[in-house]
């Protein structure tokens, strides 16, 4: 088990274990050491890029990875606040030895966190963060010797845009197109509007005003309630938002209706398949997927991989068998055609592009397949107790999945980057699944810990 790494690099509350500017330094230290000594990393001309969205932590986050960086001889580009997919795209045509973003991407402002991106722009392999950890945390001290801190600024965001724009099909234009575009505060406040607008779209914005401490916050892809407000109130085609990093989008459709991963990911499937772009006519999607929608494939001729959650094992899968989209409920999506990583803004552009190329309405993708009733509960954890050290409670989950007699399924885990245990319940009906999971977490209850509880159920 890693200690540092979650499923989305390292992430913490700023100012707290592992998020000291001490610690940092020592991270910064440890990952350019392990990557700099990689036969893949030559010994000259040693570069990494850095990029951060908009929390007021970053700068001084940046600082201190930076002096452990430098102590081993790298040079540094520090491309401002730009999106994480702007930096996996970037530290490969940059022939950059690796890339570096500060972001906790959809958490809130207390939170950040470190993501760091290979040569090829895909995310550090389990062994690499292992090797990162093993230095971190062993018996010898980290000691780092003072040296010249090497930084360039250079805005590649032009770079970044051109490039998005160059994936949809030729003179493809938005003009006239009202779409409402919300930016989470976050990374994408400017990129993302330049863009649709260079395409023609009439926009409106919400979440373009970051301040440091407003990002995610009444906003973004995990709190859409105003995008849907005003995609109705606008008129608009659809609404877009995307979280703090912009490395995934949730949609509206024309109606204030929430599309989201999987919504998406039905629109693009069956469109890739008719279209022949569909390799070996399969999709990877995670374990939190809704049983709705592989039936719905399952129908429309396409096949469905399933891995669990983390866009390092839907990347791993479609690299394995040569895929060409896969995705998160999150909205997480990854368009293997056109990049090895999820792009919020490239998703959103394509999909856009696939509606109108079909001439239907957004809403239409709403109700093309039927979602089962998901009942889904969050708990903080202090502690994440392994669940066969839980009294009873692998039987437990075992008496409720009879219960649903292959009529749906119970998924549950420990979150990746929050202190936070993770249930979904799923059948036919939504009062019986609601009853399953609160029998399940009455049982995490009494033996498994403390928790702060958050719930919400979608129909």
């Amino acid at each position: 088990m890693k200690k540092l790494f979650g499923t989305d690099g390292i992430r913490g509350v700023t100012w707290e274990y592992p998020f000291t500017v001490d610690f940092l330094k020592k991270i910064g230290y440890a990952a350019s050491y392990i990557i700099g000594h990689s036969p893949l990393c030559p010994k000259e001309d040693r570069t990494v890029l850095i990029g951060m969205d908009s929390r007021e932590s970053g700068e001084i986050i940046k600082k201190a990875l930076a002096e452990g960086i430098s102590a081993n001889g790298f040079k540094i580009i520090d491309l401002g606040i730009t999106t994480t997919p702007a930096v996996s795209y970037l530290v490969k045509r940059e022939k950059a030895n690796f890339g570096i973003v500060i972001s906790a991407s959809h958490n809130p402002p207390e939170f950040n966190g470190i993501k760091f991106f290979s040569s090829e722009g895909l995310k550090l392999t389990d062994d690499a963060e292992r090797r990162i950890e093993e230095m971190l945390l062993g018996p010898e001290e980290i000691n780092i010797k003072s040296s010249e801190v090497n930084i360039e600024k250079i805005d590649y965001s032009r770079d970044y845009m051109d490039f998005v724009k160059s994936t949809l099909p030729e003179g493809f234009n938005l003009n006239g197109c009202k779409i409402v575009l919300d930016c989470a505060n976050g990374a994408a406040f400017k990129i993302a509007p330049a863009i649709f607008k260079e395409l023609g779209a009439d926009i409106k914005v919400i979440g373009d005003k970051p301040d440091g401490k407003n990002i995610n916050l009444g906003c973004g892809a995990l709190h859409n309630q105003s995008m849907l407000k005003e995609t109705v109130d606008f008129g608009a085609f659809c609404g877009i938002s995307f979280d703090g990093d912009a490395d995934r989008c949730i949609f509206s459709d024309e109606q204030g209706n929430m599309l989201d991963g999987d919504d998406l990911i039905s629109i693009a499937g069956p469109y890739m398949l008719e279209r022949g772009r569909l390799t070996n006519n399969k999709v990877v999607l995670t374990f939190m997927s809704n049983c709705g929608l592989i039936k719905y494939f399952n129908k429309e001729g396409v096949e469905v991989k399933q891995v669990a959650v983390g866009d390092k094992n839907v990347t791993e899968a479609m690299e394995k068998e040569d895929l060409k989209i896969g995705g998160e409920t999150s909205g997480h999506i990854i368009l293997r055609e056109f990049a090895p990583t999820g792009d919020g803004i490239l998703t959103a552009l394509q999909i856009v592009a696939m509606v109108r190329d079909t001439g239907k309405s957004f809403s239409y993708f709403k109700k093309h397949w039927n979602r089962y009733p998901q009942f889904i509960v969050s708990h903080k954890v202090e502690y994440k107790t392994p669940f066969d050290e839980i009294e009873g409670f692998n039987s437990k989950i075992k008496e409720m999945e009879a219960k649903l007699a292959g009529n749906g399924r119970i998924f549950i885990r420990y979150s990746g980057t929050e202190p936070l245990l993770r249930l979904l319940v799923e059948g036919e009906r939504a009062d019986f699944v609601k009853e399953i999971a609160d029998t399940i977490m009455d049982h995490y209850k009494k033996y498994g810990g403390k928790f702060d509880e958050k719930r919400k159920i979608r129909n």
